[in-house]
């Protein structure tokens, strides 16, 4: 009786089981969906999405997917069944729509790292008028003479800091230094107080704990990031991450293209000549620095400092030949276009003079785009293009030859990006 109990039990588990299956696939079978695959359930396609992979690359999942079934396919991530665009139109067309027919749509776990109130996943009116304080701040700094002179000053610090040191940490320099001008302009907190400090610690926490699994158990990166999230929505504010992970693609870059560093080097050596001895940078000299926004924009699209967004459709839609079920989750993927060959030449060449050609700005979104446009870029750039000012002019480097971008998927690099520096010519070393 027993064995027969058994036997029974067997059979009513795996019917069930069965049925689930037969659910979880017919449910995922639209018409006109795109090709695809859903993975196992529970789990899909997640870790193999976010496994770690050069940032100056698409990644072998994208590849394959790509490779196999176009570039807007199903998969399902995060928890939910998702269509993954790597088409730019699309893209395009999913940015521009957004509050209309899709909305941001972050795993919920990742909303108890970001808090109620983050840019990220807030919506609508709100939305709207946290980002217009953003971008009131940052066009107020941008036009300030004092944020100006600040952010330069501190720069050059951080550059006399390196006499008679030949190698560099850069990426752990950088941060500081980003961090330290924001801490200092939003929380009036000098950079040397150990407040500061604590806060990058707690940055770090904080970025890490974003993009991991929402593992919450004592110890993990999600539990440590919860715990710091009031602080890390203080100094959230502006995009400062992405401000010195962007200056250091731009100098790996530059140190593998010496034409770039070069050309960089003549435009600055122009602008200084310009100058008085000691005298500041001010928002003219920013705007005669073209090619120095062309490394900005071309460092953007080969490094990959945004790899994907996270949207949900709000409603079914019709695109083209593709229908995308209303609750789907939408993955538009900003690095696949950027590394497209059929919009760029050459496009995992680091080459700043394709941006001379207008039509390459219609190619890319290196800040996003639609209402989420980053209302940090313009202040960030001004901020880069002083740093490097006083960084080419200062100093030449070489990069080790085992080192490289790594998108996990926040870029990091394998060791911190260290430099072998030497001191540049005397003649514009100011």
């Amino acid at each position: 009786m027993a064995e027969f109990s058994s036997i029974v039990l067997a059979l009513i588990l795996g019917l069930v089981l069965a049925l689930f299956l037969l659910r979880f696939f017919s449910r995922h079978n639209h018409k006109n969906l795109p090709n695809g695959s859903m993975g196992f359930p529970f789990v899909g396609e997640t870790l193999a999405l976010l496994k770690p992979h050069s940032s100056n690359s698409m990644g072998t999942f994208l590849q394959e997917r790509v490779s196999r079934y176009g570039k807007v396919f199903k998969s399902h991530l995060f928890g939910s069944p998702a269509i993954v665009s790597c088409d730019h139109d699309l893209n395009m067309f999913i940015l521009q729509n957004e509050e209309r027919l899709f909305e941001a749509s972050y795993p919920k776990a990742m909303h108890d790292i970001l808090g109620q109130f983050s840019l990220l996943v807030i919506s609508g009116d709100l939305h709207r008028k946290l980002r217009n304080f953003v971008v009131t701040f940052t066009t107020v700094s941008k036009s300030s003479p004092r944020f100006l002179n600040f952010a330069e000053n501190l720069a050059i610090s951080m550059l006399d800091s390196w006499k008679g040191r030949k190698e560099i940490d850069f990426l752990k320099e950088i941060r500081k230094l980003t961090l330290s001008l924001m801490v200092k302009s939003v929380l009036s907190i000098e950079p040397e107080e150990p407040r500061a400090l604590r806060i990058l610690d707690d940055f770090r926490t904080y970025m890490k704990g974003f993009v991991s699994l929402p593992l919450n158990f004592p110890g993990s990166s999600y539990s440590k990031a919860v715990k710091i999230v009031s602080v890390a929505l203080d100094i959230l504010l502006g995009g400062y991450e992405t401000t010195s992970t962007l200056i250091a693609l731009i100098v790996y870059f530059l140190g593998h293209v010496p034409k770039a560093f070069q050309t960089l080097k003549e435009e600055h050596e122009a602008v200084r000549k310009s100058k008085q001895v000691g005298e500041p940078l001010d928002l003219e000299d920013y705007k005669r620095m073209e090619f120095t926004k062309n490394v900005i924009y071309e460092s953007m699209r080969c490094g990959n400092v945004v790899k994907f967004l996270h949207r949900k459709a709000t409603q079914d839609v019709h695109y083209k030949e593709y229908f995308i079920p209303s609750g789907w989750k939408v993955i538009p993927v900003l690095s696949s276009p950027h590394l497209d060959p059929s919009l760029h030449e050459s496009p995992l060449k680091f080459n700043p003079w394709r941006w001379k050609n207008q039509e390459t700005r219609k190619k890319v979104m290196p800040f996003g785009g639609g209402p989420r446009l980053c209302p940090g870029a313009e202040l960030a750039k001004v901020e880069i293009a002083f740093f490097l000012h006083h960084l080419v002019l200062n100093y030449r480097w070489k990069i080790r030859e085992d080192e490289f971008p790594v998108a996990y998927p926040y870029v990091e690099f394998r060791r911190g990006l260290l430099l072998e520096v030497e001191p540049a010519q005397e003649e514009f070393r100011k």
